[in-house]
This record gives structure tokens, C-alpha cells and sequence, in this order.
């Protein structure tokens, strides 16, 4: 189980005492429930914003991936799993709406029933849900999934299963969790675990499961042919029991999703002007422009659209390991930032036409501003002002880089701030006070030729000050298994953030990365400020608090100087075949995990 530093056990003691002096508020089942306020859509609505239930079914979409696959378990450590399995063949007790920050309304539960100080959820199942195989989705199912995904699942699903004090069944067809701590997010997150058919792990090992025993689930797709590392090809269960909820309305309209497997992005986008492929995202602006210009394009067959959204940047870039030297030193990864041009890369590579990312939360309303903290903002960070890195109370701005390569300024600040650290350049090549030259490994997968381009030039501007870089190009099943233990000095990492982030922050930036493998901490940042920080995100009551607590972990998590950031993505971009469409309604997330294919259909022209 998760462990609770001390004061917060006596913290959260503190309040769930005060939960229980309390009059019981009076709960009633409700259709929805957010994470602040109320849900906007009332119980009578027909469909999300953003889905078309006009829309014909048919016609299949097939999009590339580069890398491999061993798994088609998406629910366990082990393996690299298709990533659309999750989205597309698993099911929850309730559905995300992709307009709304954080609201769930019912699928596989018709209600959702907690009370005001959320130490509670219940939920009680829709009678008619069923599994891809026909058989009842039950209160047994239920509880064995929650228990086994977090206990024996990925580690993603373990944090708030060891926040469960009790789970049990309270009708036929309901079932209630309560918890040990006080966290108002928990009832959310319970709410979208996948739900798992007991009956089919009888004697078998989930952990362990691999390409063998496919996980029968109740969502509207179902793998229905595959080849190891090649293809998956899914298809549409014309017997899926939800199609007609208002949360599935206008969902799942294609006939089939193939994922087709390329060695590289190269291999990946020949095959898409080949049409062998009939979607296809492009990530950078430049070549979106310049060549995106072949026959099937010119003659209207393959269609460009660009997705706005509004979500946060999130942060993709070059993270350093702080469990190793000299990355534990603040003013070398410092002077990391210094070295990276980043004006020059975007020029080369974009045209100038991506913006950077700024911070962890940049692009919208919860990104940190970048002048002294101030008001609620600062009272947040003020207890941890000795711990804090500078920057983080008095404002902090990434350096803008130099139009050329020489990015003099840049690398002669990166210079000022390693020789602070105790690296002098000693004939010609970088090295501490006992001679030991400043050498490090910079790890990339195998594939994605940007990223490749973009870690020479860096790796280039790092040799101009006398470090020694290795660039190792790996694939993905070693690149997965390297990272997932944290065996890198610098790496490529990205991770996608939400409007309303919550327990899984602890994920990211928790101290249990520090050694426990498999997290998305590969920084292995230790911060008590960080983790002070999620708890307020977390125990925010209104929309204010929230805002100025992941504006303070968005000061604490960019002034610890842990990733060398590049440029994010404001829009998507997706070339396809005419014959698949999307709703005009783009809703607040854009382009966002299951967006497309889900509400995507095909129409011959």
C-alpha cells in the first residue's frame, strides 16, 4: 500500500474526524457527477456535444504506429500493448465527457451516489450491461477487478485502490467503496477503472499474460484478427450492448480500426501516401506544410484538418536523472537548459512555426505565470521557500535561444553555471576538480527522425563546451525496458497532462519513483513542495483553490529545472481519407485519446 508521510496521516485523521462529527448531508443517486460543481449536461441529455448520433456506421479507418507490440493485455506491467486497446475495447462504470475539465456520466452504473465530503461512492449497475461474450457485467466482476488491478495490475491503478478502506456489494446490482483518507477526487477515479470478467482468469495468471489470453471486456470493439508486432485489427461488436446510452450515441460508427506497425516514422509515412494507411497525425509544422503535397492530397482524396483544443502542454523534452551525477546538481541541469537553442531548432525544423512550451501546464489557465508567485500562490509555496529552487517565488523564464547555431549567450551562461558547479574546461574537454571529464548518455528510440534530428543538434551544442555525449538509439521494447527502470542519464520523455489533474500526480512526481520502477517520475524528483502541492490540488473544495495549487505545482515542478523542454503542439494535425469525418463541435480537449476514432464515420462522398 501507498505509504502517508506523517502529517499528512494526521492531516487527513484531522478531517475525516471532522467528516464524521458532521451531520450526515443527505445523498441521493445522481446520472453524473463533477469534480467541481455539477455536471452540465442534465439527465435527459441525448449525446456529448461533440458526437453526431445522425452518423452512419460503416467503413474502417487504419492508422500507423511505429515501434512493435508483445501484449494485448493493457492492463498489466508486463508487455508494450497497442495504447488505443484501453480506450477501445475496455469499458468503466462511467464515461468521460471530453467538454467538460473532469465529468463523468453513467455507462456500465446508471447512477453514481456520494456525499458532500466524498468519504464514500456508490454505484449501482445498469441491468442490461454485458461483456463482449454475452454474459452479464456483475457486482463480482466489479470488485474482483478493482482488487486484482490494484494489487497485481499496472501501478497506475494502485494509489487510490490502497486509499479503499472497505468495498462491498450493498445490493444485487450496487456496490459502495469507502475510504481511509479524505481525497474528493477518489469517486472520479473509481468511477473510470476498467472492468474486467472474473470468470475468465479462473486458474490463470493476469500478470503474466501476454498474447495468449486476450481480456474479454464490454466495450464496443473487439480484437478480432492480429500478428505479433505487425497489425491489430479491430472490430465493431454488432452486439454491443450500450449503443444506444446517451454516452455512446454517435460513438463507435466504423466498422473497423486497424493499427498497422512500422520500424520507423519514415517507413510509417510512406505507407500512408501509399494508401496503405487512410489517417495519419503529423507532429511537425514544417513538414505538415511542405510535404503533405502528394497526388492523393492534390486530388482531394486525403484531407488536412487542424484540431484546436485547450488543453494543457504538458511536458515533452530531454529529462535528466537525478538519481545520477551530475544531474543531482540543480546548475548543471541548469546549464542543460542554457545549451539547448531552442529559436535555432524550431527554425530548422518547424520554420518557426511551434511554440514552446513554457511550463508543465502552459496553454491554458492553470500554467504558472512567470513573474514572483503572488497571492494564494505564494502562501502555498511560502512554508517551502528554503527547499524551493530558484526562480520558483521570485519568477522563472525559459531562455529564448540564439536565431543561429553559435547560440553564444546561451552556452556562454551554461559555461558560468558548470563552472559554478565545480566543471572547468581542463584541455579542451569539461571536467570536475579531480580530472574526471563531465560524459553522459542521451538514450532515444529507434524511429522518430525530428527527434533524432533534434538530439544531434543538441547533442552538438553540449560537445562545444567540452562534454563528452554519447547518442544511443535503441528500439522500443528496449527503450520501454530501460526507462521503466530508470537506467538513463538523459532521455526523450513526454507526458500528456489534463484540465483536471489530480491523485495521479502523485504518479508523475511522487517520491515512490525515486526507487519504485515503472512510474512516470524518471526525473526521480524527491520534492516535499511537489507533493504538499498535489495534496492541495487534491483537497481543493472550490475552483479557485484547484487553480492556484496546480499554478504553485506548475512553479515547483519547471523551477526544478528537471527537463530540457522543446515545443508543444497547439493544434492537431490529421491528414485523412475524405470519406471520414468528424462533428464541427471540437470539444475542450481536441484531439484526445479516443476522440478520434470514436466519434469519427465514414460517408463515400
Amino acid at each position: 500500500m501507498r505509504s502517508i508521510a506523517p502529517f499528512r496521516r494526521i492531516a487527513a485523521a484531522i478531517l475525516a474526524a471532522a467528516a464524521i462529527a458532521a451531520p450526515a448531508a443527505q445523498a441521493e443517486p445522481a446520472h453524473g457527477i463533477a469534480m467541481y460543481g455539477t455536471p452540465a449536461l442534465p439527465p435527459d441529455f441525448v449525446a456529448f456535444p461533440y458526437a453526431d448520433p445522425a452518423a452512419p456506421t460503416g467503413g474502417r479507418i487504419v492508422t500507423g504506429e511505429v515501434g512493435s507490440f508483445d501484449s494485448l493485455n493493457p492492463y498489466i506491467r508486463k508487455g508494450s500493448v497497442p495504447w488505443q486497446l484501453q480506450y477501445l475495447t475496455g469499458e468503466s462504470l462511467m464515461a468521460r465527457n471530453w467538454d467538460e475539465p473532469f465529468t463523468l456520466y453513467g455507462l456500465l452504473a446508471e447512477s453514481v451516489e456520494t456525499g458532500p465530503d466524498r468519504t464514500w461512492v456508490e454505484f449501482t449497475l445498469r441491468p442490461e450491461a454485458r461483456f463482449s461474450d454475452g454474459s452479464p457485467v456483475t457486482v463480482e466482476d466489479v470488485l474482483w477487478s478493482y482488487e486484482t488491478l490494484g494489487t497485481i495490475g499496472h501501478p497506475r491503478y494502485a494509489g487510490a485502490w490502497a486509499k479503499v478502506e472497505t468495498a462491498e456489494a450493498t445490493g444485487p446490482r450496487s456496490l459502495r467503496f469507502t475510504f481511509n483518507t479524505v481525497d474528493r477526487e477518489l469517486p472520479l477515479i473509481l468511477g473510470l477503472r476498467p472492468i474486467l470478467k472474473k470468470a475468465q482468469w479462473d486458474g490463470v495468471d493476469f500478470a503474466d499474460s501476454q498474447l495468449d489470453e486476450i481480456p474479454i471486456t464490454s466495450g464496443p470493439y473487439v480484437i478480432d484478427d492480429f500478428a505479433p508486432g505487425r497489425f491489430v485489427s479491430l472490430k465493431r461488436n454488432p452486439d454491443y450492448w450500450g449503443r444506444d446510452l446517451p454516452v455512446r450515441a454517435g460513438h463507435a460508427l466504423l466498422d473497423e480500426v486497424r493499427m498497422e506497425f512500422f520500424a520507423d516514422a519514415v517507413a510509417q509515412f510512406e505507407a500512408f501516401k501509399a494508401g496503405e494507411l487512410n489517417s495519419n497525425r503529423e507532429f511537425n509544422a514544417a513538414k505538415w506544410e511542405e510535404q503533405y503535397d502528394f497526388p492523393a492530397v492534390q486530388s482531394g482524396e486525403i484531407v488536412k484538418s487542424e484540431i484546436p483544443h485547450g488543453r494543457p502542454s504538458g511536458m515533452t523534452g530531454y529529462v535528466m536523472n537525478t538519481r545520477r551525477a551530475p544531474f543531482d546538481d540543480w546548475r548543471v541541469r541548469e546549464a542543460m537548459i542554457q545549451a539547448f537553442n531552442f529559436r535555432f531548432i524550431n527554425d530548422r525544423l518547424t520554420g518557426g512555426a511551434q511554440p514552446r512550451i513554457t511550463s508543465y501546464f502552459s496553454n491554458s489557465l492553470l500554467g504558472m505565470d512567470h513573474g514572483p508567485a503572488a497571492g494564494q500562490v505564494r502562501t502555498l509555496l511560502e512554508p517551502f521557500a528554503d527547499s524551493l529552487l530558484p526562480g520558483a517565488l521570485e519568477g522563472y523564464a525559459l531562455p529564448e535561444g540564439d536565431a543561429s547555431v553559435r547560440n553564444r549567450a546561451g552556452l556562454a551562461a551554461a559555461l558560468d553555471l558548470l563552472n559554478a558547479a565545480g566543471w572547468t574546461v581542463q584541455e579542451g574537454v569539461l571536467a570536475n576538480a579531480q580530472g574526471q571529464p563531465f560524459t553522459f548518455e542521451i538514450l532515444v528510440e529507434n524511429g522518430p527522425f525530428e527527434q533524432r534530428a533534434i538530439t544531434e543538434i543538441y547533442a552538438e551544442s553540449l560537445r562545444r563546451l567540452g562534454i563528452d555525449v554519447t547518442v544511443s538509439s535503441i528500439d522500443k521494447a528496449q527503450f520501454r525496458e530501460r526507462t521503466a527502470r530508470y537506467d538513463f542519464d538523459m532521455t526523450f520523455y513526454r507526458v500528456a497532462l489534463s484540465l483536471s489533474p489530480g491523485n495521479e500526480q502523485y504518479y508523475y512526481w511522487g517520491p515512490e519513483g525515486v526507487t519504485e520502477p515503472g512510474t512516470r517520475n524518471w526525473m526521480g524528483m524527491d520534492s516535499p513542495a511537489a507533493v504538499a502541492m498535489v495534496d492541495a490540488i487534491i483537497g481543493a473544495e472550490t475552483r479557485d483553490d484547484f487553480v492556484a495549487a496546480t499554478r504553485a505545482l506548475d512553479r515547483v515542478l519547471t523551477t526544478g529545472r528537471y527537463v530540457v523542454p522543446i515545443y508543444q503542439y497547439t493544434v492537431s494535425r490529421i491528414a485523412h481519407a475524405s470519406e471520414l469525418h468528424y462533428p464541427a463541435h471540437i470539444p475542450i480537449y481536441g484531439d484526445w485519446i479516443d476522440w478520434q476514432p470514436l466519434v469519427w464515420w465514414w460517408q463515400d462522398e
